[in-house]
């Protein structure tokens, strides 16, 4: 599992054709991605289950506790996403609500994304 963040302070301001606004680069595929939004409620679950392809969580709204195959729990918050490989055992859960991007493609890399910590 690796942790990363895609908040506004580490995305890159974009002026061309007059625009005002910062961007923070995500991904990039060349084979078929499937996105998704997942909305956990309070006391939210996303049950401990092996990755069918790579898979990033991009966290936009709430908290909650992320894990990989051990049984550390990792807190994540808005701005932070959460990267886990193919076949990778992972669960997501929520106390108060966790509102979250899902991005899944056999060739998904984190190349762009600012590294928030590694485990």
């Amino acid at each position: 599992m690796e942790i990363y963040q895609f908040k506004k302070e580490v995305g890159k301001k974009i002026t061309k054709f007059d625009s005002d606004f910062v961007m923070s680069r995500i991904t990039q595929t060349d084979k078929v991605a499937h996105i998704g939004c997942v909305h956990l409620d309070e006391d939210g679950l996303i049950g401990y289950h092996p990755a069918v392809v790579p898979q990033l969580l991009l966290v936009v709204s709430g908290e909650g506790w992320v894990r990989g195959e051990t049984d550390e729990y990792i807190k994540v918050h808005s701005g932070e996403a959460v990267f886990w490989d193919k076949d990778e055992w992972h669960e997501t859960k929520t106390d108060t609500g966790l509102t979250a991007i899902v991005i899944e493609s056999e060739e998904l890399t984190t190349s762009s994304l600012i590294s928030l910590e590694k485990f």
